[in-house]
């Protein structure tokens, strides 16, 4: 097993572990986890190609679908609020 699978197993556990956290204790680590996500990525990548990445990917979206949608509707309602400024 690759160290970038063995590094991918790793992330995974400490996202579960994370998710059993109160809600309030969860925003540090998962930010930490969300950061190390593309970096992490990037090497399963380099060592294995597109598809662990797509299944990877998959993974993070699933796990993080909440905290992306805001941040998704948060990027829309900024980018129309500049549009409307626009003369």
């Amino acid at each position: 097993m690759t160290l970038s699978l063995i590094l991918a197993c790793l992330w995974v556990l400490a996202a579960a572990l994370v998710a059993l956290l109160p809600i309030r204790m969860q925003y540090a680590p998962g930010i930490v986890l969300l950061a190390l996500a593309p970096l992490l990525l990037t090497y399963l990548s380099l060592q294995h190609g597109p598809w662990p990445v797509l299944v990877g990917l998959a993974v993070l979206i699933s796990m993080f679908r909440r905290p992306l949608m805001v941040l998704l509707r948060h990027l829309r309602v900024r980018r129309q609020a500049g549009r409307r400024a626009r003369p």
